[in-house]
């Protein structure tokens, strides 16, 4: 307090004065987030939860105060401020049905926990609760409150998904994610990076479609796809900088400015500044990111939109290839070692740069008709030398696995994948008699490509007397290799579990017994379809058909040139009966593929040729809107079926021979609360149960297997609760917590090893005064050791153990 006494008379002007009311709709509810400003000036504030707004430090004189939101009409007033006067101007807005921007190209109007509508799951600006499929979604405020900086920082607010690994990696109700093909930036593919999580300062939500989505994003991965949202410029002027310190030594500087960039308000722009640096619970591991994000929407007229965003980010860090832990003839103990033990040199490097272009536009050419394009180009480059685990431990004189060694190799690679998207579509407006359709035809259009210049370097296996290296040691052969100390010698040396040593080494020091240059590759697909929207007094009914041509071309851009075609037809049905106006009930049926790779495609010995791999899935469920629509409840059952999994045909004649055999199926529920229970109360809440196995397979003991990383129980909650009247005004209190359920690892069926489940709990304080923010975040209040994710005995990924994160901020 003594801060905010000591700089508060720099803005406090005794002649300068309040503009302050209440926003409502016709029927008297709050409406939040409405923006609110004087024409011509850089003067304004959005409405508070309860819809009130206040303008302060104004200075005395005549203004048009403008009023605007999505989804109402915009009002202006004329108002006469005089010195040291407080002005109360209230507003009651007119909402409309018809809304232009069906590719969004402005802000959102929600400032809570709570979103109203999907541009991505249906191609069109969709209610969620019409939406015949389950979408979870975390709102910028929900990143903001718990002092999310990553993606992984907050997927556990979304049901039925969580942590695969440490990386950009997750399980989407029991499946896997893919590389890219579960991952959308704005609807748009983006180029899949096992290594750094993206940073959320951009973003102004994820959501997730839940289960397959071919029929609107070609080629995807059959437990869900996550689309970044990114923040859109908005027609307030608004302007926040943050300053957050923490554990781990982290330090972080967000900006956000926003706001119209002439008087017409046909210029928008926003620019989101981000740096951190920052250690990390980890040995080894730090985090030193940049991001610069500017974005801008042209309205040049009221039937034309236009938007343009351009990311650039850099990570520098090292590549945190997880926890080894003593090897399984020690047991399954998973505290043999620290959580915080991390393998790896001290001069071990890891950078990224991406880069990533957007450009939307929306044209209605008529009150029926209207034309959305969007075109994106998505670059990263790849700069690695690192030491990890060989995914083996060291082995002895006679072959036997040394617990406490771990066999080591050094990798050094440097690599570039570029990719475009372009969508195209028209929606067009009918009616015939009673029902109305909502049409949507169009064409994507998917490449992406490797360039020539990429490659990779690799040091591994064991010496030989002769000065070469074999890929490892065979006892059998003793006599033609090297030996110390009565144990064959590595490449790289052994890292020792029990007594590790980090050093600066470099790469003359080993022998690369590997080395790869990566020929220019490419893919693209490209698919058209159609969907209507059907809308008949209650009831609602989705039906859309997609056709998709995937092409992967081999030995691209050289005379061996070979193009390998795999199409699919993908259906989409949903219908939506509304009970009443509060509840919803859905239920659809959707498909979705993947093709298989090319290497399996083109082996002469393999068999093939193969269908891709094809997923369906049955959903039902509701969506309800509660506490005068402030509160959405969801609810999904739902059964995922994926075919043509490709498994060895057991031939011993031909060791290569692969047939189409394998089946995997996911049966689950999922609960999710999103919104406000009072104007004070925010709370998003989830529950997931799921069951993800092996139902068919070449081996018959795999068949009843359960999928890795996938619990079959896991949930969560975060409650926020404000204070607004009395002496403790400002101040805030949030408290959540999460669980999962233990987990299979790739070394459970062979070696027994499981991943425990736990429950972890966070806390929060917040202090609002005036233009000043105050939080302080504590995360896993009980210290609680825990694992998000994992693959085998030598890569644990575990999660934080308690740390604090402290933020200050300034809006202004």
């Amino acid at each position: 307090m003594l801060l905010f006494a000591a700089i508060s008379p720099l803005w406090a002007q005794s002649d300068n004065g309040t503009i302050q009311g209440k926003i409502t709709n016709e029927q008297g509810e709050p409406l939040p987030g409405i923006a609110v400003g004087l024409k011509g000036t850089a003067y304004g504030a959005p409405a508070d939860a309860q819809g009130v707004y206040q303008i302060y430090n104004v200075p005395a004189g005549d203004y048009t105060i403008v009023v605007s939101g999505i989804g109402y009409e915009r009002q202006t007033k004329k108002v006469a401020l005089a010195a040291a006067a407080t002005v109360n101007l209230d507003f009651q807005l007119k909402e409309y049905t018809e809304q232009l921007q069906t590719v969004e190209v402005i802000g959102r109007r929600e400032t809570d926990y709570k979103n109203e509508v999907s541009y991505v799951a249906s191609k069109t600006a969709t209610p969620l609760k019409d939406i015949p499929q389950a979408v979870s979604y975390v709102t910028k405020e929900v990143i903001a409150d718990q002092q999310a900086y990553r993606i992984g920082d907050i997927v556990k607010n979304i049901s039925g998904v969580n942590m695969f690994s440490g990386y950009d990696d997750f399980t989407f109700r029991g499946f896997r994610s893919g590389s890219s093909d579960s991952k959308m930036i704005n609807g748009m593919r983006t180029v899949g990076i096992f290594g750094p999580q993206p940073i959320l300062a951009n973003i102004e939500r994820v959501e997730v479609i839940k289960g397959p989505a071919s029929a609107l994003f070609a080629n995807t991965t059959p437990g869900g796809t996550m689309n970044y949202v990114t923040k859109k410029p908005l027609t307030e002027n608004r302007k926040a900088i943050s300053f957050t310190t923490g554990s781990f030594n982290t330090l972080r500087a967000n900006a956000d400015f926003t706001g119209a960039m002439n008087e017409e308000g046909t210029l928008l722009y926003r620019l989101n500044l981000a740096y951190e640096n920052s250690d990390s619970y980890r040995d080894l591991q730090k985090n030193k990111s940049l991001m610069v994000a500017p974005s801008i929407s042209f309205l040049p007229t009221d039937k034309t939109r236009i938007n343009f965003d351009l990311v650039v980010t850099q990570y520098d860090g090292k590549l945190d290839r997880g926890q080894p832990i003593f090897g399984a003839t020690s047991g399954t103990d998973l505290n043999s070692t620290p959580i915080s033990f991390a393998i790896g040199e001290a001069n071990d490097y890891h950078t990224n740069n991406v880069q990533y272009f957007t450009l939307s536009l929306n044209h209605q050419f008529t009150d029926a008709l209207s034309f959305n394009a969007s075109y994106m180009k998505f670059a990263w480059d790849e700069d690695l030398f690192e030491h990890r685990t060989s995914n083996s431990f060291a082995v002895d004189s006679l072959g036997n696995e040394i617990p406490t060694l771990m066999g080591m190799q050094v990798i050094n690679r440097m690599r570039k994948l570029v990719s475009d998207n372009l969508s195209t579509y028209l929606v067009y407006h009918a009616k015939t008699g009673a029902i109305d359709h909502n049409l949507v035809a169009g064409v994507d259009y998917i490449q992406q490509k490797q360039p020539v210049g990429g490659g990779q370097s690799r040091a591994y296996g064991y010496r030989k007397t002769d000065g070469t290296i074999a890929n490892s040691y065979n006892p059998a052969n003793a006599g033609d290799y090297l030996f110390e100390n009565g144990m064959p010698v590595p490449n790289i040396p052994h890292f020792d579990l029990e007594n590790p040593q980090y050093n600066v080494t470099y790469a003359h020091e080993y022998i690369f017994n590997n080395r790869t240059s990566y020929a220019p590759t490419k893919y693209y697909t490209y698919g058209f379809y159609i969907q209507d929207q059907i809308s008949f007094d209650k009831l609602k009914v989705l039906l859309s058909l997609r056709h998709e041509n995937y092409r992967d071309v081999l030995n691209y851009d050289t005379p061996d040139e070979n193009t390998v075609k795999q199409d699919k037809l993908l259906p989409r049905i949903g219908v939506v009966y509304a009970l009443n106006d509060k509840v919803n009930l859905y239920g659809t049926y959707t498909e979705s593929f993947q093709p298989q790779t090319t290497s399996s495609l083109l082996d002469p010995n393999a068999g093939g040729p193969f269908d891709p791999l094809s997923s369906n899935m049955i959903e039902f469920g509701s969506k309800t809107e509660l506490i005068n629509k402030r509160l959405a409840a969801n609810i999904a059952f739902y059964r995922i079926e994926q075919n043509n999994i490709l498994v060895n045909a057991n031939d011993a004649t031909n060791p290569d021979l692969l047939e189409q055999r394998g089946q995997e199926v996911s049966k689950g529920i999922e609960l999710d609360l999103m919104g406000t229970i009072t104007p004070n109360l925010s709370i998003t809440a989830n529950y997931a149960y799921n069951r993800a196995e092996i139902t068919k397979s070449d081996n018959e003991e795999e068949v009843g297997n359960i999928k890795e990383n996938a619990p079959e129980h896991q949930g969560g909650f975060w409650a926020k609760y404000t204070i607004d009247k009395g002496k403790l005004s400002g101040l805030g209190i949030a408290f959540g917590g999460n669980f999962v359920t233990e987990r299979v690892t790739f070394d459970t069926y062979t070696l027994g090893l499981m991943l425990p489940g736990y429950v972890v709990f966070d806390a929060a304080l917040f202090y609002k005064v005036n233009k000043f923010n105050i939080s302080a975040n504590l995360n896993n209040v009980f210290d609680k050791t825990h694992w998000a994710g994992g693959y085998s005995y030598t890569r644990l990924f575990p999660g934080a153990p308690r740390n604090y994160l402290l933020s200050v901020g300034y809006t202004f």
